[in-house]
């Protein structure tokens, strides 16, 4: 089967009232041990390839495959960090070996009364095959904030 090359862009905002003051939120991204507890740590996850360098110009790798399914990979750079206030990375998805996509997100962390309101604001350009898979790169980030949400309130 031969696939016709093509591209297509998707981008979404992220809005999320967490109740943690910003620093916890924070340490959430920039501590690998509490990085590790939440992103993509479900029990049916089976993790394959870790890499944690969190500074401007360090590389994230986080490899897995969930539920018996494919092996999803992701590499992020650091393109901007200010602490406490936003982390702007670019990142690269894999599945199962197949480039599928490459995404700008950045992180904002604003204070407020109730805690912290995180947003997530991503733009992707999705690959060939996967030229619709916009709406679920932002499905999944969704259930990484719920994931993230989890983490926040076990402590």
């Amino acid at each position: 089967m031969t696939i016709e090359p093509r591209l297509a862009h998707a981008g979404f905002t992220l809005t999320r009232d967490y109740p943690a003051p910003v620093d916890r939120v924070w340490a959430a991204f920039a501590e690998e041990e509490q990085k590790l507890a939440w992103f993509g740590d479900a029990e049916t996850f089976e993790r394959g390839e870790w890499a944690f360098d969190f500074r401007v110009g360090g590389r994230d790798v986080a490899e897995g495959a969930f539920h018996d399914g494919p092996v999803s990979r992701y590499v992020a750079t650091y393109a901007d960090i200010v602490e406490h206030v936003r982390i702007v990375t670019t990142y690269d998805m894999w599945l199962d070996g197949v480039h599928m996509s490459t995404s700008v997100a950045s992180f904002e962390f604003e204070p407020i009364a109730a805690g912290t309101r995180f947003t997530h604001t991503e733009h992707g350009v999705f690959l060939d095959r996967f030229h619709a898979d916009g709406p679920g790169r932002e499905e999944g980030s969704r259930g990484l904030l719920d994931m993230l949400a989890a983490h926040l309130a076990r402590d």
